[in-house]
């Protein structure tokens, strides 16, 4: 039999959609609505519970991704879940804190609008080619959870400048990728205008 005959290609490995790394993504998002009622709760002790539940659901971001990358378990359900459950875990968290009085509701808008507006440019130029995420893309996912994490977390009074401070950090890496995504997506659908044949 030859090596090139079809019938002598192994078959395309399946890989199921409940598999580990999309059970956790799925977990993620289940997360969302139990941080949230933990945050309306007044009793102290159910802060320290919204701060939990955020951390844990900031960490399984992680570890599903390492997962799916290691064990080759990539779905199209993951690629599509995954940043949407983590758009939904910051931004449920940054409209709590505002509707708390604890953040800004500019800054909370500025984030949101950035974050919905990167996404929708995404879709609108994937016939032109895919926008991959950026090292900055990354730290902006970072810098939010941390600055998120602090603001939850009951600091007294006179730390609390350590929220605003890591809050702007996220803030200006945040808009300025969102600017550096606007450039690509302008360079990607310019590049492929020029190479397109005439019709």
């Amino acid at each position: 039999m030859s090596p090139h005959d079809p019938a002598a290609m192994p078959a395309p490995q399946h890989i199921p959609v409940w598999n580990i790394a999309n059970i956790l993504t799925v977990t993620r998002l289940v997360m969302v609505p139990l941080f949230v009622v933990c945050m309306f709760l007044e009793h102290p002790a159910w802060r320290f519970a919204a701060f939990s539940v955020f951390v844990l659901a900031a960490v399984t971001d992680r570890v599903d991704g390492e997962l799916a990358r290691r064990r080759n378990l990539v779905t199209d359900f993951g690629k599509v879940a995954d940043p949407i459950a983590d758009k939904a875990l910051t931004g449920a968290a940054l409209v709590v804190l505002s509707m708390l009085g604890e953040l800004w509701w500019w800054v909370t808008i500025a984030i949101l609008v950035r974050e919905l507006g990167i996404t929708a440019l995404r879709f609108a130029v994937i016939r032109h080619g895919v926008i991959p995420a950026s090292r900055g893309g990354k730290l902006k996912t970072v810098l939010q959870v941390v600055a998120i994490s602090v603001y939850l977390f009951p600091l007294p009074d006179p730390l609390q400048i350590v929220a605003h401070v890591a809050m702007a950090a996220a803030l200006a890496v945040t808009l300025w990728t969102g600017g550096d995504y606007v450039v690509q997506a302008v360079r990607l659908r310019g590049s492929r205008g020029k190479g397109a044949a005439p019709s």
